[in-house]
């Protein structure tokens, strides 16, 4: 890979399994939005960025080379050799094999654990338009002005001590709905218990899954989610409907319950479970399988 600086824009040149679709729409985060051109706009570690491809070049907008070394290349996990996991994956099934190759631009996102707790809570039971919206009404309220990027403001996600000024009632009011609770009391934990979320990342997957557990709002599936893409636990296997219907099509019982269609998949897929899912999830929901 080819990576030079050009007019505020990064470029990677003869990158291998990047694709900006498969990246941003996988399920992994909220704050990417397609923009009218087919690139994405998105909100990561205070800074704001415009990602698209054309050819074998990615264009990393509104950026610099220092950013890109210093930020980028760990957020897009760009040291990880994706060809290498797929083809570990595609040689387990035939259903890994298409799965990988529809998917094959993906890559998992080294995400803010603070913002993906909060994030999950939110997306509990909820759509992805609304889970958007949320956030960023929760990131004006509260978080700090990053600038204007093509006519539009942006802020960056609240930190713990600013979302502990919001009441609950004023988190109800970023259109959050039955989750203010959720959000007011795993606040409120954080800041009394002086936790550092992004600590969590040192844990163990068990020993991570546990704390995130504790928080009011954070069941296995939204804990699975955080672990995976705010903490890195690449041995986790989120299943939501999505997940379990392509489980159920292709590996397990129908009555199967979602435990143990995670303890399945786990054992099967072990420290790669959580690539596997993503692949298999962008897989189903993009071609409606088991609708």
């Amino acid at each position: 890979m080819k990576v030079y600086e050009q007019d505020n824009t990064v470029i990677l040149e003869d990158i291998k399994d990047f694709n900006p679709k498969h990246i941003f729409e996988c399920g992994q985060c909220f704050r990417w939005i397609k923009e009218d051109d087919e690139s994405y706009t998105g909100v990561a570690k205070g800074r704001v960025i415009n990602v698209s491809k054309q050819g074998n070049k990615v264009f990393l907008k509104n950026t610099n080379l220092d950013d890109f070394n210093n930020i980028w290349f760990e957020y897009f996990d760009l040291g990880t050799d994706y060809g290498k996991i797929k083809d570990i994956l595609r040689n387990m099934d035939e259903h890994l094999e298409k799965a990988t190759e529809f998917g094959e631009g993906i890559r998992i996102l080294k995400q803010d654990g603070w913002e993906m707790l909060i994030s999950f809570i939110i997306s509990s039971n909820n759509r992805i338009p609304m889970i958007q919206k949320a956030i960023n009404n929760l990131s004006r309220e509260f978080g700090t002005y990053i600038g204007e990027y093509n006519g539009k403001e942006y802020y960056a996600f609240p930190t713990p001590e600013q979302l502990s000024k919001a009441s609950q009632e004023q988190i109800r009011a970023c259109q959050t709905g039955f989750r203010d609770k959720y959000i007011k009391s795993t606040t409120d934990s954080v800041i009394l218990n002086n936790e550092n979320i992004s600590e969590y990342t040192k844990l163990n997957t068990e020993e991570c899954l546990k704390e995130l557990l504790k928080f009011n709002g954070v069941g296995p599936k939204v804990g699975d989610c955080i672990a995976l893409f705010g903490m890195q636990k690449y041995d986790t296997f989120p299943v939501d409907v999505w997940v379990k219907r392509v489980m159920q099509e292709f590996y397990v019982e129908e009555d199967l319950s979602l435990p143990k269609i995670r303890a399945y998949a786990i054992d099967k897929f072990k420290e790669l479970s959580g690539f596997a899912q993503q692949y298999l999830f962008y897989y189903a929901r993009e071609l409606g399988i088991g609708r």
